[in-house]
């Protein structure tokens, strides 16, 4: 398990139901498939993209703050390119949205995700 995903994980045990606990579940499964290309154990084009539709079906299904919902769906589109910049650049879309609906825990563990994958794009 990354840091990012366990700082999420700890944001997501103290939140109640409701909008916020399924934004942060969100982003939470959001950083687990743009990690998943980074190095040194990057997963194949193939399996990112079997891994992005995977999360597209999933999100349907899951009730989000407006301005998260928007901005998910932009990064969804940035990171299906399956890159480390990619990566990078859709983490990175989601900081703002993620500070103002779901709070600074939740809005650090994205920019420090974001800036691990900018490292590793080089």
């Amino acid at each position: 398990m990354t840091d990012t995903e366990q700082r999420l994980v700890v944001a997501l045990a103290a939140e109640a139901r409701g909008p916020r606990r399924n934004g942060i579940f969100a982003i939470w499964l959001f950083a687990r498939v743009a990690e998943a290309v980074l190095p040194p154990d990057g997963v194949s084009l193939r399996s990112h993209r079997q891994r992005v539709e995977a999360l597209q079906r999933r999100l349907s299904s899951i009730t989000l703050p407006v301005p998260l919902r928007r901005a998910m769906a932009s990064a969804m589109r940035v990171v299906a390119d399956g890159t480390p910049k990619a990566a990078a650049l859709a983490l990175n879309q989601l900081i703002a949205p993620a500070q103002e609906t779901l709070g600074p825990p939740v809005a650090d563990a994205l920019a420090s995700a974001a800036g691990r994958a900018r490292r590793a794009a080089g």
